[in-house]
């Protein structure tokens, strides 16, 4: 028997190593800004999985002799009202951000598709009634909505994550249901029918895991939107509690008396938040662009 370089590469694993990277540089190379983003996502991750290691200080610990810290050596972006190091708690703002996008995405995305595809897999009065349903809660903008829930069940990370996956869900729904529609149609379905299978089966085994494509785009969308949002209740006190560190919260600390004679309180985590969205929302685009089939034609 002859042993080739081709078979001893697929023996030692490299084959699929390779067809692996190769894929991660054909992305890198025909949506740059795609990569971009994924690479501002990586960063995001890294510093929230190792705050613990990175963050030079506690998040939490006061200093009343550090108070209003100008950037520099020792705090290398400042300190802020209670003498807090900015560079720790931005550090650890990202694992909030992140938990937070995460869960509410998640959340959002897995309940509306759902929704979405027994909306359009039932159709008739279902389907009918469904969707009227989803237009009550898309005549309510985002942030409202969001606002209405949290004023409900209050404060807390885990609330927030619901508020913020109540408006996601009837978008979610909405674009699935668009989708499922064309593959409710197809010959498989039918012959799902036919041979006696449930609903239940058809909907989880047979139409769901073709209209992924459109959730994980949704999903990734959904994660950039959940940290603004996050961020907007938090600034408006209705989010995240102090001493929790988020980035919300510290644009909040860094108010109107704090924005001439400490500007750095605002700026850093600003940036942070406009980082995080950007990144989320090009990698989301490029991720659109690679799984559309006409896209990917052209």
């Amino acid at each position: 028997m002859t042993v080739t370089p081709h078979a001893i590469d697929e023996l030692a694993g490299a084959g699929p190593r390779a067809g692996w990277l190769a894929a991660v540089l054909n992305f890198a190379r025909r949506r740059p800004l795609g990569a971009l983003g994924a690479t501002v996502i990586l960063l995001m991750v890294v510093l929230a999985a190792s705050a613990d290691v990175i963050a030079p200080y506690d998040p939490l610990a006061t200093d009343y002799g550090a108070m209003l810290t100008a950037p520099g050596p020792g705090h290398w972006l400042g300190t802020d009202a209670f003498g807090r190091d900015v560079l720790s708690r931005m550090i650890y703002g990202s694992r909030t951000a992140l938990m937070v996008g995460l869960g509410a995405s998640l959340i959002g995305a897995t309940l509306g598709s759902l929704i979405g595809v027994a909306s359009a897999y039932f159709g008739g009065r279902v389907d009918l009634f469904v969707q009227r349903i989803m237009d009550v809660f898309f005549a309510f903008p985002v942030i409202i909505l969001a606002l209405a829930v949290v004023s409900i069940l209050g404060t807390g990370v885990g609330n927030v994550i619901l508020a913020i996956a109540t408006p996601m869900v009837p978008r979610c729904a909405r674009v699935v249901r668009s989708s499922a529609l064309s593959v409710r149609e197809m010959p498989y379905v039918d012959a799902a029918r036919a041979s006696g299978f449930g609903h239940r089966r058809i909907i989880l085994r047979h139409m769901l895991p073709n209209v992924m494509a459109p959730i994980l785009i949704l999903g990734t969308a959904f994660l950039g939107e959940a940290i603004l949002l996050e961020s907007s209740l938090s600034f408006l006190g209705l989010g995240v509690t102090e001493p929790t560190a988020a980035w919300g919260l510290m644009l909040r600390g860094a108010a109107v008396e704090f924005a001439e004679s400490a500007p750095w309180m605002a700026f850093f985590p600003g940036l942070a938040i406009s980082l995080a969205v950007f990144g989320f929302n090009l990698f989301g685009d490029s991720l659109r662009d690679a799984l559309d089939p006409r896209l990917r034609t052209q």
